[in-house]
Formats: C-alpha cells, sequence, structure tokens
C-alpha cells in the first residue's frame, strides 16, 4: 500500500499547466500526496528524460515524445492518460488593435501592419516561426520580431509594452489565464494553418514513488479530472 506522506514529483510541458496544476490540488485534497510539479519546455523537458536527469516520477509530454521514451524504456509501458489538448492562439494586451484571425490572408496582413510580434523559443514557438515562414513573410518581419524563453515571459512582454499595435503567441489556455491581468485572447490561429496540441501523462520508469503516482495517474483518468481540465481550458 503506498504511503500516505508520498511525495509524487511531476515534470510537465507548460503547456496544459492550469489543468494539470488543478488536477494535482485535487488529487492532494483525496489522499494527502504532495504533488511537487516542474513546468517546462517541451525540448528542455525532453533533454532531461532522455538524460536521466527528470528527478520525477510522471512525465506529461506531446504523444511523440511520449512514443519516444517508451521506445526507449524510459517510461513504463501502461498506463498513458491522455491530459487534453491546446491551440495555439493570438494573445493582445488589452485595448490594443486586434488582429484578423478570420482567414490566412487577413492573419498575414495584420502580421505586415503589427508593429511587433512576439513568441517564445519553445515548441509552440518554433512553431510560429516556421509558419511565418511557410507564409513567406520571414525577410519582411525579422526585425520586429522578438522571442523570449517561454509563454510567461511573452505574456510578461505584452503586459509591460506600449505599442498600440502588437502580436504574442502562446497557448490558448495560457494565454485565458491572464485575461483579468490586462492580456485579451484575440482568438486561435485560423483553421487552415492552426496548431492543436495533445498531451499525455506517464509513469517514469525509475520512479521513487510508483505507487502513489499510479494513484494519481488513476485519478487524471476519472471524470472528475477531466471536468477540471476542461475548466482550465483543455479541449
Amino acid at each position: 500500500m503506498a504511503d500516505k506522506t508520498a511525495t509524487i514529483r511531476v515534470l510537465s510541458a507548460g503547456a496544459p499547466k492550469g489543468g494539470v496544476s488543478a488536477c494535482a490540488e485535487a488529487f492532494t485534497r483525496k489522499t494527502g500526496h504532495k504533488v511537487d510539479i516542474v513546468f517546462a519546455t517541451a525540448p528542455v523537458l525532453r533533454g532531461r528524460v532522455e538524460g536521466g536527469e527528470t528527478g520525477a516520477d510522471i512525465v506529461i509530454a506531446p504523444p511523440a515524445a511520449m512514443d519516444a521514451f517508451a521506445t526507449a524504456g524510459l517510461i513504463a509501458a501502461a498506463p498513458r492518460v491522455p491530459v487534453g489538448a491546446v491551440r495555439a492562439g493570438v494573445a493582445i494586451r488589452r485595448g490594443a488593435t486586434r488582429p484578423d484571425l478570420s482567414s490566412v490572408e487577413g492573419f498575414k496582413k495584420s502580421l505586415l501592419a503589427a508593429e511587433s510580434l512576439v513568441h517564445n523559443e519553445a515548441s509552440s514557438g518554433q512553431y510560429i516561426a516556421l509558419l511565418i515562414e511557410r507564409l513567406g513573410l520571414s525577410e519582411a518581419l525579422a526585425e520586429k520580431t522578438v522571442v523570449v524563453p517561454n509563454g510567461a515571459a511573452v505574456i510578461a512582454h505584452l503586459q509591460k509594452s506600449t505599442r498600440a499595435y502588437e502580436i504574442g503567441f502562446s497557448q490558448v489556455p495560457e494565454i485565458s489565464r491572464f485575461e483579468d491581468e490586462g492580456i485579451e485572447l484575440a482568438g486561435p490561429l485560423p483553421e487552415e494553418i492552426g496548431k492543436t496540441t495533445r498531451y499525455e501523462a506517464g509513469l517514469l520508469a525509475d520512479a521513487a514513488a510508483p505507487e502513489a503516482a499510479r494513484a494519481l495517474l488513476q485519478f487524471m483518468a476519472s471524470p472528475e479530472a477531466a471536468q477540471l481540465r476542461a475548466e482550465a481550458g483543455l479541449e
């Protein structure tokens, strides 16, 4: 039987932060187990898992990364619990000019008209950089594009900005968390160029508290946890 005083360590991608945190808090209230969560960008997370430097019992990452971890024997074959999906979104400072997200052409015109663009250097930001390249706008936008470390830094940059027309890119749930702090969700990217990223949770092969960690994974698969994640903006 799992120790009631166990501490479960979780290493998670940052995008599903709200839903993961809500599930951890509810699980702690139910069981008494403590849950310590470290959020990291996807590239950092993958490097830590593959380098055996997680210090964690559970990892939460996109399915492709989880497949790679399973193939390498870094996570247990089961269970793998769906955590939810997030869409790439567009953020602005409250009151700033809103970009046109109704079509790809409208979006391109908005990018060209904006005074500044900001995205992160994590996987969601890498997608935006590749998207700008696909749209043929890399050269035109190079001098006004700002790259910051993570989604939280995108939000912080917008909050401090005084520009009338600055566009930020992050995940929809992350943007939505700051709508009471001067940030507006302009919307998801236009459907034709949108991106939805799914996340799963799994047990690391070298977990120090495997019984308690399995109990947390079981809770995360429950209808109660699904409701918590939905309330946090995960799809």
